[in-house]
């Protein structure tokens, strides 16, 4: 019996020393669509894995901040992360082709995209000692404004909120100042005038309650930003293989269910507004001609900055 006793107190040890515990930075709080999906994803490894592999998720960027997630990943500061991949573009202009306004407009469109893009991004993270587990949609990004507009011409002049070097390109190009400020800042940037307008998903708009200081929506399915979850390539290398196989399976499913989610999220959130009163407008003709040559402007300037393999994406996207 005694030694028993012995035998399962030094499984017991090998057990606990046995697993992994991976710390997952994710810059959006805990309600949000995404940060519950890495959470299923975070519990399917843990499960797969028979809980030898624990991913522990620190939502809101309370483990590192937004634009400093890339580097932590890339250099094994941390070994797993979630973060928006246009916040990126000025490193390398592959991460910001969806944030291209109106060159793929809704979610078919953003997923033929992503196929086209997916071969050269996969292989751009890798370049930073990344792997790519996958990657997930935002709703469509629509246009804020506090004063309905007459016509795009309206937003000349105004301070505009961007997150993004391409969100802060297309307000140049409509006249506007670009303004960037974090989503937890837009409340209180709206209330002092610092901003007049907004790009953002209608997710981010019922995130921020929006109906506190704006009053329309302009629902253009502009684009859909996406997240991706990468993974340090030697800490991915490092687990055994059966832990592997859990991580790229559940990473799988986080993406099929993580698109399911994101649509699900547009509709609510489309509901919300309009219920708190928020006018939910489709941008007219005059509107759509005008921002789809903005779009056009900003695909060629892009093609030009990403060289060979942005022509490659975008012939595969035009080709599918």
């Amino acid at each position: 019996m005694h030694k028993t006793l012995i035998a399962l107190a030094a499984f017991a040890a090998f057990s606990a020393h046995a697993q992994t515990k991976w710390d997952m930075p994710t810059p959006y709080s805990e309600g949000e669509f995404h940060t519950r999906n890495v959470v299923l994803f975070a519990e399917e490894v843990k499960k797969a894995s028979g809980g030898a592999l624990d991913i522990v998720v620190h939502s809101n960027g309370s483990l590192i901040k937004h634009p400093d997630i890339l580097r932590a990943v890339s250099t094994g500061q941390v070994n797993i992360a979630e973060f928006l991949l246009g916040q990126f573009g000025n490193e390398d202009p592959v991460f910001a082709v969806d944030n291209l306004p109106f060159l793929a407009a809704g979610y078919d469109s953003a997923w033929k995209l992503y196929q086209a893009q997916k071969p050269t991004l996969v292989k751009k993270l890798a370049g930073r000692g990344m792997k790519l587990l996958y990657s997930v949609a935002w709703p469509g990004q629509g246009i804020y404004t506090k004063e309905p507009l007459k016509s795009v011409a309206d937003l000349k002049g105004s301070k505009f909120r961007t997150y993004s070097p391409q969100t802060a390109r297309l307000a140049e190009l409509l006249g506007a100042s670009p303004t960037v400020v974090q989503v937890p800042d837009v409340p209180q940037m709206f209330a002092t005038g610092a901003i007049q307008a907004m790009i953002t998903s209608s997710a981010t708009g019922t995130a921020t309650k929006a109906w506190e200081f704006v009053k329309n929506y302009y629902n253009t399915s502009a684009f859909h930003p996406k997240n991706v979850v990468v993974v340090n390539a030697r800490g991915f290398a490092r687990l055994p293989a059966a832990q592997q196989k859990a991580v790229v399976s559940a990473a799988s499913k986080a993406e099929t269910r993580g698109w399911a989610m994101s649509k699900v999220r547009e509709l609510e959130a489309n509901e919300l507004l309009a219920k708190n009163g928020i006018t939910v407008r489709a941008p007219d003709a005059a509107m759509k001609s005008a921002f789809a040559k903005v779009g056009e402007q900003m695909t060629a300037e892009w093609q030009q900055s990403a060289g060979a393999e942005g022509q490659a994406i975008l012939k595969a996207y035009r080709s599918k």
